[in-house]
């Protein structure tokens, strides 16, 4: 880096830069690691000698513990694009008003989940429901390895409550659809032709003022050769709308193209199955009794209003450990 020709191709000396910024991240975490073991160590010779440290030996553990888990969490996360920050989007399924407002839950889940990791959300394009809640949103969310880890969230969430939309009271079953694709980094080139691009503009809707009830500032651009479509209404200008739809299509673009040079499935596409009953990934029962249950791993709780406010990571534990052991199950359906 300290040679005078290495800032002459500005995009490699970025993603040099990048990469080495990673390496240093993980050099002081393992340095911090050690320290941490060391001062263990360090309390327990002394607790043996009969010094009275137990609060500072159980105040070590813990903070040693937590590092672990936390090295374990990136082992786990070792792929090609798990550190990459991750767009995540929730469409409403099977259910009609009630899944609509499951829908809105799981937004609200998944920003509460963010909140927690120090993750930064932005909506960028969100369709209200016709009575409560919402057909379908999508979330920008900004961190290392946001997608490593919202990756398993993946699939349909199935919901089973007495409606607060039903006069008489009854249980109802409602489902919502959750997919993730990585963030493309700027410097990974994906070849988009404007011959292959529709652009419509329209009125966004929704919160923001009157700035977007009035102006056609919202906008959704549709790759014709895959019929992949995006849409964003979340800025104030056409200009910087357009720009985040297109950095949305260029990471499902670059996303299919990983899933083509795998030879395989695409794992999001083939989520994509009705949002209905007999493919959910996840069960969330508030009635008769209360229990979250995960089908592919068989992680369970009982404790719904936690997880519901965004107290996910026993879950997304769970999978990770099963995705990294080859395990992680197919969705089921169960009653």
């Amino acid at each position: 880096m300290s040679d005078a020709s290495f800032w002459s191709n500005p995009l490699e000396a970025q993603k040099v830069q990048k990469r080495r910024k990673r390496l240093d991240d993980d050099i002081n975490f393992l340095a911090r690691l050690r320290r941490e073991e060391d001062d263990v160590k360090v309390l327990v010779d002394w607790f043996e000698a009969g010094e009275d440290v137990t609060a500072d030996l159980a105040a070590g553990l813990q903070t040693l513990q937590a590092s672990i888990e936390a090295a374990e969490f990136q082992k786990m996360l070792g792929g090609e694009v798990d550190r990459a920050s991750a767009i995540l989007t929730i469409n409403a399924g099977a259910g009609g008003t009630d899944s609509q407002d499951w829908a809105e839950m799981l937004l609200r889940m998944y920003l509460r989940w963010c909140d927690r990791r120090g993750f930064k959300c932005d909506i960028t394009e969100i369709q209200a429901g016709e009575e409560a809640g919402i057909k379908s949103v999508t979330l920008m969310v900004e961190g290392e390895y946001a997608f490593g880890y919202l990756f398993v969230e993946a699939g349909v969430h199935r919901l089973v409550r007495i409606s607060p939309f039903d006069g008489n009271a009854r249980r109802q079953t409602a489902f919502a659809a959750v997919f993730t694709w990585p963030q493309v980094e700027d410097d990974i080139k994906i070849d988009i032709q404007d011959k292959d691009l529709r652009v419509d503009t329209y009125r966004s809707s929704g919160a923001g003022g009157q700035h977007v009830n009035v102006t056609d500032s919202a906008v959704r651009i549709t790759h014709l050769p895959t019929g992949i479509a995006v849409a964003c209404q979340n800025e104030r200008s056409q200009i910087r709308n357009r720009e985040v739809a297109m950095k949305v299509l260029k990471s499902r673009l670059y996303d299919l193209e990983l899933q083509k040079q795998r030879a395989k499935l695409d794992a999001v596409e083939s989520a994509k199955k009705d949002i209905a009953f007999g493919s959910q990934i996840r069960s969330y029962v508030l009635h008769p009794y209360k229990m979250i249950k995960d089908h592919r791993t068989r992680y369970e709780v009982g404790n719904v209003d936690a997880v519901l406010d965004g107290d996910l990571d026993g879950f997304i534990k769970a999978a990770l450990v099963a995705k990294a052991r080859g395990q992680l199950g197919p969705a089921v359906a169960e009653d």
